[in-house]
């Protein structure tokens, strides 16, 4: 076999073996210094930065004792509303009179509180355990609200006492007046039914709302107090709305998680 000449040329003869031998351009060690430098710069990081994140949960505004829903103990037809909503009694107060077949019946609220919800009204039928009205726990009228939120139990453990949480009120325009603050006070230890919710809420169908992922863990928000808002809370504005906040109200929380190292993600 012959080979051309020219390509014969090209070989380097036993001579020159001891020439240095380029191994990558100038421009190729840059490339690979600055991807040592990015690669270690991650890892320093993965091991040493954090990294925050929130929980969206959501809640309502209450008062610590929740409320409790009054049933009807008797049948027959409502002759008189003796409270108003909004009035808060004492326990065994009267709220309702009812004609029945033994005559004149008192309905009255078994623990005192906060009318929020008057169902029934003059002229109405009552059954034996018809709902009557909404009774809100509360001794004073004054005693603080505070924001309990439901999250799924898996999601629970990872709430620690004492985080920030931003509170997103229904009621109240977040673009205007911006977020209302506080601080989880407490966290549920075990799920809680829709039974339980219902018992404490005193509403069925807003428990039905929260309990419509499966059975939540409650979480207790202190809402943080401020003598210089109208409301009387900490808002992420300087004012916050110019009007007081009512229970009840409906509410979104993020929950701010403890902060992690990126790399415990990859650890099991």
């Amino acid at each position: 076999m012959q080979f051309r000449q020219k390509a014969l040329s090209k070989l380097q003869s036993p001579e020159e073996l001891d020439l240095p031998v380029r191994f990558a351009r100038p421009q190729g060690r840059f490339v690979l210094a600055v991807t040592v430098l990015v690669m270690a710069a991650a890892g320093f990081w993965g091991f040493t930065g954090s990294v925050s994140s929130n929980l969206g949960a959501p809640g309502i505004l209450t008062r610590a004792e929740g409320s409790y829903l009054l049933q009807s103990p008797y049948s027959g037809q409502v002759t008189a509303v003796l409270a108003e909503e909004g009035r808060l009694l004492a326990p065994g107060a009267p709220l309702l009179q009812v004609a029945t077949d033994q005559g004149e019946r008192t309905v009255r609220v078994v623990a005192g509180g906060r009318v929020t919800n008057l169902v029934a009204k003059t002229g109405a039928v009552l059954t034996t355990g018809a709902d009557v009205a909404t009774v809100e726990r509360v001794k004073h009228a004054d005693d603080p609200l505070v924001a309990v939120l439901y999250v799924p139990a898996a999601s629970g453990a990872g709430i620690r006492a004492g985080a920030l949480v931003d509170l997103d009120v229904e009621s109240v325009p977040r673009q205007r007046f911006g977020v209302l603050r506080g601080r989880v006070e407490e966290v549920g230890r075990a799920p809680q039914t829709q039974a339980q919710l219902a018992g404490f809420l005193g509403d069925t169908r807003l428990a039905a709302r929260f309990a419509g992922q499966g059975d939540p863990v409650a979480v207790l928000v202190q809402l943080e107090r401020s003598s210089a808002t109208p409301s009387g809370y900490r808002w992420s504005s300087a004012d916050g709305p110019p009007y007081a906040l009512e229970s009840t109200t409906r509410v979104t929380g993020a929950v701010h998680l403890p902060a992690q190292r990126p790399v415990d993600w990859l650890l099991p």
